[in-house]
């Protein structure tokens, strides 16, 4: 039989290596390449082209990003669409391991987004340090389900010693309440999770079940359902009680437990965007002169995914403990704000709430996917407890007794390894940088006349739009809410314009969203401040009683979070958005 030729790796002009087609030889699906190929390399053409790409990944992980990526290619979702068509999968291979990975670099990579970059400053998917792909190829290389203690041993006891860690900055008990739960059987600190909408799931199934307990002859929520845990609770409907701000999960959440996404309620907010704990207190007043109403948790955040805002975190727990309510804190943006000295005091009030959530793979710039969340009582989470004769078994140390997720992978090593390698005071450092720099971002959107700051900065996070001079002169002559709404209007088709010609044109990103703009005259017709319910009804007066009405403008959303990120480069990213701006006029 005649020895199969193997495919020879061209380095082409550009650096990358490509195949000879000419050698190409048909691959066959056979018992003997497989066992090859599941243990090792195919030849040693494919170990140059791993061995190639590979180093740069691991030891120059920002630079190669930047060499391959860019910020994302210039090319339309229909365009890309075209290539990705096919749906038939060949009963042979149709490449070599050196082909697909050529592929990946050379037209996979270009068209992905490079989230490192300094410039990509639109959303809270984090730039890692480069050890980080180390950590997460062991992890892949280990391949530890921790479900189970058979299928993982130390890695589920490293859990729950991480777990305990984090814990312990959140609550701040002492040492012998850690010593006594971080390796108890019977008792969970939190979970890991997939991330921030699994932990908030949990923390909210915790909180119903432990609402709607068994008793009196009713086997419980979660095992006879919401309407009959309703009926035996003589109670009409149940609702969550949220922030406005609120991660859309919360409402994911209503619907997968059967309160109903509508029974998730926003609570007024504030002059300054945070949930008004003043008007939680009437709400829930409100729901329970009623009487037909059962509130299973309130849920304030602790960095809003919109605008960063922190809600009063002390306030809520007083108006909770006052109503004996389940208080959750989404904090899986700004959790690890607590590592700061400096600026830790912003989630004053966390170490009080029941439950808590946080993202690993945001501020503790872990690669995807990884979530945790954490109960103050380590006996909370025995109200989800689910147990299975040929896996975690009543007793059993098997950490999936407790979690929404079956199987997940050892995200504990990861968030250990790199707590051990930069402390909490590097990741303190990281923090900082995001904050500092996103107020000295908003003082150069302040400074600068083409623009205006919608929501400053408590952390790292701020909206923006561009105001043309022209428009800016109309809206200050404005006497009426339909003059204001008609210019907002065309700011928003402005904004719009701008951030998508950005976003192609590869270089810088921001994000956009829309958040709720105040109206009233004469004092605060520029006011971002209020978000009243009050309708605007004809033309206004001058008087200070004049009413106000609301309404959604399109704003540009900075994510401060990259340490390469520097206020020159946000400079940049300002001066581009400016040029984009001018080129639209000439169209």
């Amino acid at each position: 039989m005649k020895k199969r030729e193997s495919p020879i790796p061209v380095m082409g002009h550009d650096g990358r290596f490509r195949i000879d087609s000419s050698t190409h030889s048909k691959l066959v699906a056979d018992w003997d390449r497989l066992q090859r190929i599941f243990i090792r390399p195919e030849d040693d053409d494919c170990k140059a082209v791993l061995v190639k790409y590979m180093e740069q990944i691991l030891f120059g992980l920002h630079g190669f990003l930047n060499d391959h990526v860019g910020v994302t290619e210039a090319i339309s979702l229909e365009a890309l669409a075209q290539d990705f068509r096919e749906t038939h999968i060949c009963a042979d291979p149709e490449k070599r391991l050196v082909d697909v990975i050529s592929d990946i670099i050379g037209k996979i990579a270009p068209r992905a987004v490079n989230v490192a970059s300094p410039y990509f400053v639109g959303h809270m998917t984090a730039a890692i340090p480069f050890f980080m792909v180390h950590l997460k190829a062991i992890v892949a290389a280990l391949n530890q389900n921790v479900i189970k203690l058979e299928t993982s041993k130390v890695l589920s006891v490293l859990e729950k010693q991480v777990l305990a860690k984090i814990h312990r900055l959140i609550y701040r008990f002492d040492d012998s309440f850690y010593h006594h739960h971080v390796q108890r059987i019977d008792t969970a600190l939190g979970s890991f999770t997939t991330g921030g909408t699994t932990a908030n799931l949990t923390a909210l199934w915790v909180a119903r079940n432990r609402n709607l307990l068994p008793c009196d002859g009713f086997g419980g929520v979660e095992s006879e359902g919401m309407a009959q845990a309703l009926k035996h609770y003589g109670m009409d409907r149940a609702v969550f009680l949220i922030s406005k701000r609120g991660h859309f999960s919360l409402r994911k959440a209503g619907g997968v437990l059967g309160v109903g996404n509508k029974n998730v309620i926003p609570v007024d907010l504030d002059a300054s965007h945070r949930m008004d704990a003043l008007k939680l207190d009437q709400t829930i007043r409100s729901i329970k002169r009623e009487g037909k109403t059962a509130i299973l948790a309130v849920v304030g955040v602790a960095g809003a995914t919109e605008t960063g805002i922190v809600d009063p975190l002390d306030q809520i727990v007083d108006v909770c403990q006052t109503h004996d309510i389940h208080f959750h804190a989404d904090a899986a943006w700004g959790g690890p704000v607590i590592l700061s000295e400096t600026y830790s005091q912003k989630l004053a009030g966390i170490e009080r709430a029941d439950s808590v959530t946080i993202d690993g793979h945001k501020q503790f710039f872990m690669p995807m996917t990884c979530g945790m969340v954490f109960f103050k009582d380590p006996r909370m989470m025995d109200h989800i407890a689910y147990y299975a004769n040929y896996v975690n078994r009543e007793g059993s140390v098997d950490l999936g007794i407790k979690t929404l997720e079956g199987s997940r992978e050892a995200n504990s090593l990861i968030l250990d390894s790199a707590l051990k390698i930069m402390g909490t005071k590097g990741y303190a450092l990281m923090i900082d940088h995001g904050i500092e720099t996103a107020h000295a971002f908003a003082e150069e959107i302040e400074g600068r006349e083409m623009f205006e700051l919608i929501t400053p900065p408590e952390l790292n996070i701020l909206t923006y739009r561009l105001v043309s001079p022209e428009i800016k002169v109309q809206l200050q002559a404005a006497t009426t809410c339909d003059e204001v709404v008609q210019l907002d209007r065309m700011l928003d088709e402005i904004n719009i314009g701008i951030q998508r010609t950005q976003r192609e044109a590869g270089k810088s990103f921001v994000s956009r969203t829309r958040v709720n703009r105040s109206i009233s005259f004469p004092q605060d017709l520029f006011s971002f401040q209020s978000f009243t319910d009050e309708k605007c009804y004809g033309d206004h007066g001058k008087g200070k009683d004049a009413p106000k009405k609301d309404h959604e403008v399109v704003v540009l959303r900075a994510v401060i979070m990259n340490p390469m990120t520097t206020i020159e480069v946000l400079k940049e990213v300002l001066d581009e958005q400016e040029t984009i701006y001018h080129s639209m006029k000439t169209i």
